[in-house]
Formats: structure tokens, C-alpha cells, sequence
């Protein structure tokens, strides 16, 4: 009977160990692909850290939302972690999976991020660098509809940092109609 036991906890100790391999894993591919494209690769020899978010779910019917987890790095160094909530009101349909990183020009930039709960308004916009999605897009919504051409075909143009912070995307997969409004609101935990 302690042989089951003792082979059993084994196994989900392996279980454990690999499902931290692939979350780590799909931070890395992330984060490769926003370093492979053009107009976000200056960011990371520029920026004082970023805050990187593999996969956010977005989807509404007239009332929508977003959620995902992500890692903060500073000097390329994970210091701890952060989530995304979004909520948008207005016309929408459809859902969407979407990669995101946001990077912070300086200290004060980082500071205000992971200092409580920090929120981007509805003004607030992200480049999107995947083909087949609309050029901007808002943080709380935009005027725009797109399907992905997937992480593999990334085009970029040229943007600035806004107030601190510059706000890329790469669209996964979906489709989702929305001229909406709303606001991302992050929650930071240090390690």
C-alpha cells in the first residue's frame, strides 16, 4: 500500500513540476514573439522593465469583458506578478484571445504600475502587431473588428511610450465586433 502512495505522490509531483515548465514555456514563446517584431524590439534595450501577458481572454454581448495573468520583469528579472480586468460597455459580439505586453519608459512608470491597483483608460491605446487585426486598438474597446492572422505573421509600425508606458498586442484568435468603451484595471503582487 505505501509503494501505491509513495508512486502516486510521485506522479503528481511530476504533474506539479510540468505544469510550471509549461507556463513557463508560454511566457517564453510570448515573449520571443513580441521581440521578433520590429517595432517592439527597441522597447526591450530601452525600457526600464514590462509586464507580459501570454494569453487574455476578451468576449461580449452588449456587455463585455477581458481577463489574464501576467509577469512583471525588471532588467529582464521576473519580480512578480500582475492580472488584468477589463469591463466595456457598448456594442460588441464575439470573443478573442490576445497576447499583451506593456512597457514602462522609466522607474516612475514602473512604480505607478505595480503600486495597488493601477487602471489605463478608455483612452488608453495598444498597437496591435499581428496581421489582420485593426492598427489600434483601445484598451477599454475600439471602433474596429479583426480576426487574426496569427503570432507568426507580426507587422509592426512605429509608437511611443504614453505617459510612461507603450501598449502592444497580438492578437491569437477570435473575432469580435465592438465600438465599446471601458478601461483595463491591473492588480500587481511583488515575489
Amino acid at each position: 500500500m505505501s509503494q501505491i502512495v509513495r508512486t502516486l505522490c510521485l506522479f503528481v509531483a511530476l504533474a506539479l513540476v510540468g505544469q510550471g515548465a509549461v507556463a513557463q514555456d508560454k511566457y517564453a514563446k510570448t515573449l520571443s514573439a513580441f521581440q521578433a517584431a520590429a517595432g517592439t524590439a527597441p522597447f526591450f534595450n530601452n525600457a526600464y522593465g514590462y509586464a507580459l501577458f501570454p494569453t487574455i481572454g476578451k468576449g461580449g454581448i452588449g456587455i463585455g469583458g477581458a481577463h489574464g495573468g501576467g509577469q512583471v520583469y525588471v532588467g529582464g528579472r521576473h519580480v512578480g506578478n500582475t492580472t488584468m480586468t477589463q469591463l466595456t460597455m457598448g456594442f460588441q459580439l464575439g470573443g478573442q484571445a490576445f497576447s499583451q505586453i506593456v512597457f514602462f519608459e522609466d522607474q516612475r512608470a514602473y512604480r505607478e504600475f505595480t503600486t495597488g491597483n493601477f487602471e489605463f483608460s478608455a483612452q488608453a491605446t495598444a498597437v496591435a502587431l499581428t496581421a489582420g487585426v485593426s492598427a489600434e486598438a483601445n484598451t477599454g474597446g475600439g471602433l474596429a473588428a479583426g480576426a487574426s492572422g496569427g503570432q507568426n505573421d507580426a507587422s509592426t509600425y512605429n509608437s511611443g511610450y504614453r505617459k510612461g508606458m507603450a501598449i502592444f498586442t497580438i492578437a491569437k484568435g477570435g473575432l469580435m465586433y465592438e465600438a465599446a468603451l471601458g478601461g483595463q484595471k491591473f492588480t500587481y503582487t511583488p515575489l
